[in-house]
Order: structure tokens, then sequence, then C-alpha cells
């Protein structure tokens, strides 16, 4: 087994690998050696920022014979694509969310990658983040008690007036359900494991949205996926968890609360990595605030994970496995929405170990 800091190339220089590239120098674990984007100007541009040595397109970064493991920073609609290559150049990969656009396509990933031998994990990491490990100590360490119970909420207008480039988060892959779903999907099954079954609703407000800011100001698109979803999910532990999704609410709102026998757990906001974390038990008339501990630098704790799984055989806490399962989840929503029955998932998950408290200095016990 190799030694030393894990070869990463990143693919996409996007907004977000601003964040992934500031997190991985951080961490001794990883050195990133290349970046890559279908404009290779921007990937230049990325890499003299960062101080990486190599910058081009996929095939320039895939033949750079130290690059163990890809992050794969593209549209969803690429992720498959990308990610293939990657494990076909016999690399581990990392991806943002989701893993795919369809179940199907990331089984077919996961195998081949364990044929070859390779690791796979997906975004989001954010439940590796301060706020959601404390969380779950909270949980773990009886404050409430027996979860029974969670209710979540993201509501707001939408990306549009705020993001340069917004049509793709309307396109299929996207939407509220799968652009930010999967940041409370996975804290939820981080907390209580696999999702059993999930109900559904879902509606489309508009047909067309616009630009709201950056060059493609005032440019109108086509919205091509639900933009308000509610769903019931019910876990094969017994608990159980009422969600919304929704890019068609004035008021902008975030919520995440966790019920159990003997109180209640206001979780931090899943899309971050630190707090606040409050606790109210039974009987009491308000929140009392608890520490939060562990890393709170942003995305690519998952990265830094993987590449840990990579050098000790260990299994990566942000799998390729809990990618799918979220993937199903989100997929058994639409289903059940369209039918207007419950959908069953087809397969269960395991359950993430939470971090340990000597991961990082800063991961201390509750």
């Amino acid at each position: 087994m190799s030694s030393g800091p894990v070869g990463v190339a990143v693919v996409g220089a996007g907004v977000i690998s601003e964040q992934y590239l500031r997190t991985l120098s951080a961490f001794a674990d990883v050195t990133v050696l290349a970046v890559a984007d279908l404009d290779t100007r921007r990937a230049e541009a990325a890499a003299r920022a960062h101080g990486v040595p190599v910058a081009g397109d996929v095939d320039t970064v895939l033949a750079v014979p130290e690059v163990e493991l890809v992050v794969n920073l593209t549209v969803p609609a690429a992720h498959v694509e990308v990610a293939e290559a990657a494990v076909r150049a016999g690399k581990h990969v990392y991806g943002e969310k989701p893993i795919a656009l369809l179940p199907g396509e990331a089984e077919k990933l996961l195998a081949e990658a364990a044929e070859r031998r390779l690791l796979v994990g997906s975004a989001p990491d954010t439940f590796l983040g301060a706020g959601l490990q404390s969380a779950l100590r909270a949980v773990a360490a009886g404050h409430i008690g027996a979860p029974v119970a969670a209710s979540t909420a993201l509501r707001s207008l939408g990306p549009e007036g705020w993001h340069p480039d917004p049509a793709f988060f309307y396109q299929p892959g996207a939407g509220p359900l799968f652009d930010l779903g999967p940041y409370y999907l996975t804290a939820l099954v981080a907390l209580f494991g696999g999702v059993e079954r999930v109900a559904a609703s879902t509606r489309r407000a508009r047909a067309q949205r616009s630009a709201g800011s950056g060059p493609a100001a005032g440019r109108s698109f086509p919205v091509a996926v639900p933009t308000h979803v509610s769903a019931l999910l019910d876990f094969a532990a017994g608990p159980t968890a009422t969600s919304v999704f929704s890019w068609d609410s004035a008021r902008p709102h975030i919520h995440f609360e966790v019920v159990g026998t003997e109180g209640t757990l206001s979780v931090p906001d899943p899309n971050t990595f630190g707090g606040p974390l409050r606790l109210r038990p039974n009987g009491a008339s308000d929140w009392t605030e608890l520490p939060v501990r562990g890393r709170t630098d942003g995305r690519g704790l998952g990265v830094v994970d993987l590449a840990r799984s990579i050098r000790t055989g260990s299994a990566p806490r942000a799998s390729g496995a809990l990618a799918l399962h979220v993937l199903q989840t989100m997929t058994a929503v639409t289903d059940s929405a369209e039918r207007g029955a419950f959908a069953v998932l087809p397969s269960q998950v395991t359950r993430p170990e939470p971090l340990p408290a000597d991961w990082d200095p800063a991961g201390a016990e509750l």
C-alpha cells in the first residue's frame, strides 16, 4: 500500500472549485497536481491561483501518473461520463452530487470501480463538518432519548438571483430536490440509517425562469423539473421524517429538527459545516446551545476522508454507496409523486461511521 500524500486532479474549474481547492490545500493528506476544464483557460487560471502545476483538458490530467484521485466537479449531466473515464484510467474518484442522474448509471459505475479495486466517493460531505458531527454525537449521547422523527425544510426563490448561469439548476439531475435534497437526505441517513419507503407530492410553479444577475441577466430558460417537493420518509430503523424542498417561496427558510423521546434537537443547516446546534429537553421553556466541535473548512472533507481510506484500506464515509442510496431515495420521491403511492427503496445502506475524536484535533467528543 502506498504512502504519502494522495495526488489529486480537480476536473471542473467552476464556482465550487475555489472552495475545494482552498480546503484541500489545508490538509497534508492530499496534493493537488492538476486542474481540468472544458474551458482550458479557466483551468489555467484556477491552477495559477492555487499553485497547481498542471492545467488542461480531462485527458491531460488523467495522463498525469502521480494523480491517484480525481475530484469531479462537472455539471450533473457529465458526472458519470467523467467518473467512468477516471476509473478506466485507474484513478479513484470523488464527485459532486448527485453521483449520477439515474440509479442504474451509479450502480454500473460502482460495479466497475469495485472490479478495478478503486474507491468512489461523493458529495455532499457537509455531514462530516463540525455542526452535523456534533449533532450525531448529541443523539448518540442520549440528549433527546430515542430518535422518533425529523422535520426539514428548505425554501427560497431559487438560485437565479445569485448564480451567473442558473439554467442547469432547472434541468434533470438538479431542481431543489436533486440539488439541495442530498444535503438533507445524507444528514438524515447519517442520523437514522437507510430510508425504507417514501411518499411525495411535487409541483412546478413556472415553465420559464430568468437569470437575475451576471452577463446572462434577463435571459429566460425552461424549467424541466419540479420546483416544490413535499416528501414523507420512513426509515428502516423506525424513525420518520417530513421534508420540503422549494424554490417557489419568497420567504427564505431553513429548518432541521430531530424529535426524540426526551427532547428536540435543532440541527444546523446541512448545507454548511458549522453550527449552531441547540437542544430543548422535554419540559424546558427554551433552547440550550450545545458545543460544536470539528472542521468547518468547507467542501473537500469527503475528499480527505477518501484519501485516508486509499492509504489505510478503511471504508470512506462520503461513499458511493451512500450517494447511491440518496439518489435512489430522490428517485423514489419522484416516482411516488408521479404514481400517487408509497415507493419502496430497492436496497439499504450501512449508516456511515461518525468521525472519531482523533480524525482531527478539533473533533473532540461532545
